[in-house]
């Protein structure tokens, strides 16, 4: 019996070519974006969840609270103080370790030369993290302050293999650190990825900020585990204890969150998570289920539109005996192959644009051929996909009349079947619109933020590492490269122009209204021609100048600081930080240093040679750019031979702060096309049955004198119809979810009428491109053989 029905079902798509392949297309199109979609999601859920303990590993936030003790910010940086502190008073803590932010580095095998990313951190982080050990033991590989451990490809990229226990490399041309362990590549969905890492002894060799136990400097990141019986909400009250034991005078409260949903639930209001990227996960999951439920809903059109063929085998099967159960399970059955076909075709589909996909993403993701879980997850899609697509095709074919059947009476247009294919194409375009109106709307936003003024001309400016030697022999750069005329001005600094972290409170002035400053500053170490390089705006005093001695105790303070400090009369005002004093020569405008998307923290910028981090330069705009770029390359290279040189122009930096969003855009652009696509190739099958079944009706109207014209407008007037009809019920939809999302940000766009309006006329104009094709050929079809149709 199984193999007669599978007979059947092959024979019944040969026979129905055209429509099998268009549900085959159109599902394999919609399988394929759903699961890639998935398969991101999966990606994104999935980060800091590689270790089997990561439940329990928790990360140290730090709330900044205002004048009036709210918290109005909250972040993932913590002193150095406390640690020792948390380890030695908190039971329920299993594991700590402190750590930076990360930097890149060089890191030699005694020839060449690598820029790799480094990290530094406690031994207790060989803990926390399962790392795939291939060479080393865990229990020592920190153990001595100048050792390292490698990952398998930096290894392999210094010494063309992964056993090189014991052997040396040099970092940043200064220390010979021994590797005393290889471990696997860590996975790219981690936040705390690294290429080599060295221990927090060596740390505090080289740092005086990692060296020095204090409250104040916010700039290093702490990891805790606690233990599986640990209640968290307990631990944090104990920590805010312990900190107060120990130092009172601490305004800015700790706690404890876990790492795993910092990725997705980063984004804090009073100290408490509301949200986060978690919001766009959803999205990209309510994008694959609807392109799911668009291909399905193509299918069942398809099926229901040709009832009229499927009829007279409906009512021959029941003549001779054949129940409706049979019928629903033989029509199921033809689904589930066109489903299994479809998955091969979308299984396919996806290996050949995964590197693409990864490529716009830049993320590294695979197919897991070899977890469990994906098969079962895949075996159910398939059976979801196809008893979705075939239980009304089935349920309504199986339901006809025998005798009906035999005499080709079939309502193939009867009311229900009619109001529910419209239905259904109507929630087909709805679901295509809201996908345009967002697409736009995020396309609104990020040219909304790309184009508002950072609050400095960056235009032919560049930034690089200050690594090596260009540390002591800055001056030596300066004016070599001042001279060669390719630079007009240059500076260094402590951290970028545009950076994150750099936080600290240890500031006082005159006319505080408390007798501790509770405002997060954010600080830059910087030398002279800071404001005539970067082209901030000045908006009174000075900036830094080898005329005044006395600049080396002389600070320049932003318009916000100036507010929060309450002056009235900046320039000349004495303010206490680091310990010393330090005289206002000059206030600027604030401008965008972190997130483009919210304010940022008041900003102090003071004279310090030895702030070192980054060179800034401003680009002679007379001279051919390359001949610039090839200038500074050549005299860099010169003072310092081991040192790549990276040359970044600003804009470009800029331009990275708007990957999460560019990123949301580019899934909504690339995968609503894929929905039109699918929405359209449904609409293509539909009008070809129903003018087939009209083919009758049009010659007789052709006899009688009807245009071409005429008859395109009656075939394609009902399609035109349920688009108007899908734009009015998804408006409203797209622009709440919309304005929803642009609340997250505090520096949004608006939502134009025109973006509904250039929906709704898109959307229009596709279908027509899309039914005038199909229309056009049968209103010119020859009236006679019209006339002979059945």
């Amino acid at each position: 019996m199984f193999k007669l029905n599978f007979k059947i079902i092959l024979r019944s798509i040969w026979k129905n070519k055209v429509s099998s392949i268009i549900n085959v297309v159109g599902l394999a199109i919609g399988l394929a974006a759903c699961l890639m979609l998935l398969l991101y999601v999966m990606y994104e859920l999935n980060f800091d969840k590689q270790s089997k303990d990561s439940e329990n590993v928790h990360v140290v936030m730090t709330n900044v609270l205002d004048d009036k003790g709210k918290i109005f910010v909250t972040f993932n940086g913590s002193t150095t103080a406390f640690a020792p502190v948390i380890k030695r008073e908190i039971p329920e803590v299993k594991y700590i370790s402190r750590m930076d932010y990360g930097n890149t580095g060089l890191i030699a095998n005694g020839i060449n030369g690598f820029k790799k990313k480094s990290k530094f951190a406690e031994p207790d982080i060989l803990k926390m993290y399962d790392y795939k050990f291939m060479h080393g033991d865990p229990k020592t590989a920190l153990k001595d302050p100048r050792s390292v451990i490698l990952t398998e490809s930096t290894a392999k990229t210094l010494f063309g293999s992964t056993d090189v226990l014991n052997k040396t490399v040099k970092y940043q041309e200064k220390e010979n650190l021994t590797v005393t362990a290889v471990i696997k590549d860590l996975p790219e969905n981690s936040s705390n990825r690294f290429d080599y890492l060295m221990p927090w002894s060596l740390y505090e060799i080289l740092d005086e900020g990692a060296r020095d136990l204090n409250w104040s400097n916010f700039s290093f990141v702490t990891l805790v585990t606690l233990r599986p019986d640990a209640n968290l909400d307990l631990v944090n009250k104990k920590i805010y204890e312990a900190i107060k034991r120990n130092n009172r005078e601490v305004s800015q409260p700790n706690f404890l969150f876990p790492l795993s949903k910092m990725h997705l639930y980063g984004k804090f209001e009073e100290g408490k998570s509301v949200g986060g990227d978690i919001e766009q996960i959803w999205l990209f999951t309510a994008l694959a289920i609807g392109i799911l439920l668009i291909a399905c809903i193509n299918f069942m059109n398809m099926a229901t539109a040709k009832s009229e063929k499927r009829a007279k085998e409906v009512g021959i099967k029941k003549t001779i005996g054949a129940n409706r159960r049979s019928l629903i399970m033989q029509f199921l059955a033809e689904s589930m192959v066109l489903t299994l076909i479809s998955v091969i075709i979308a299984i396919a589909l996806i290996e050949a644009f995964m590197p693409i996909f990864n490529n716009l993403l830049n993320i590294k993701m695979s197919i897991p051929y070899f977890n469990s879980y994906i098969w079962l997850g895949l075996l159910s899609v398939i059976l979801l996909t196809g008893l979705i697509a075939g239980s009304y095709p089935a349920f309504y074919l199986s339901s006809f009349n025998p005798t009906q059947s035999l005499k080709r009476n079939v309502e193939g247009r009867s009311f229900f079947s009619l109001s529910l294919r419209k239905l259904l194409v109507i929630g087909q375009f709805c679901f295509t619109i809201i996908l345009i109106i967002s697409t736009l709307v995020i396309y609104k936003q990020i040219q909304f933020i790309k184009n508002k003024p950072v609050g400095f001309d960056v235009n032919a400016l560049v930034e690089m590492p200050q690594d090596g030697q260009l540390n002591e022999k800055f001056e030596l750069l300066k004016t070599r490269l001042l001279k060669s005329g390719a630079v007009t001005n240059m500076y260094q600094s402590s951290v970028n122009l545009s950076h994150h972290g750099s936080n600290f409170t240890g500031i006082e002035w005159r006319g505080m209204p408390n007798p501790e400053n509770k405002v997060l500053f954010n600080r830059v170490g910087t030398t002279y021609d800071y404001i005539s390089t970067n082209g901030i705006k000045l908006i009174s005093g000075r900036d830094f100048n080898k005329k005044y001695a006395s600049d080396s105790s002389a600070i320049l303070v932003s318009a916000s600081a100036v507010k929060v400090m309450g002056l009235k009369k900046p320039v000349g005002e004495i303010v206490k930080m680091f310990d010393s004093n330090c005289t206002i020569i000059g206030v600027f405008d604030d401008y965008v240093w972190d997130s483009p998307y919210q304010s940022n923290n008041p900003m102090i910028v003071y004279f310090n040679k030895g702030g070192t981090g980054a060179i800034t330069m401003r680009l002679n705009e007379n001279n051919n750019l390359q001949q610039n770029i090839e200038t500074i390359t050549s005299i860099t290279k010169e003072i310092n031979p081991a040192y790549p040189v990276e040359i970044k122009f600003m804009n470009s930096i800029y331009a990275e702060k708007l990957t999460k969003e560019k990123t949301l855009g580019l899934l909504s652009n690339l995968f609503g096309g894929l929905a039109i696509f699918i929405s359209c190739l449904g609409l293509f099958g539909l009008l070809s049955y129903s003018a087939e079944q009209r083919t009758k009706e049009f010659g007789i109207r052709k006899v009688l004198g009807a245009s071409v014209v005429s008859l395109m407008q009656l075939l394609s007037l009902s399609f035109v119809k349920m688009i108007l009809v899908a734009t009015v019920l998804a408006a409203p939809i797209a622009y709440y979810v919309m304005l929803k999302w642009l609340d997250n940000f505090e520096f949004h766009t608006t939502i134009s009428w025109w973006i509904i309006a250039l929906a709704a006329l898109g959307t229009i104009t596709i279908t027509l491109l899309t039914v005038s094709y199909k229309a056009y050929r049968t209103a010119k079809s020859n009236p006679i053989n019209a006339l002979k149709y059945e």
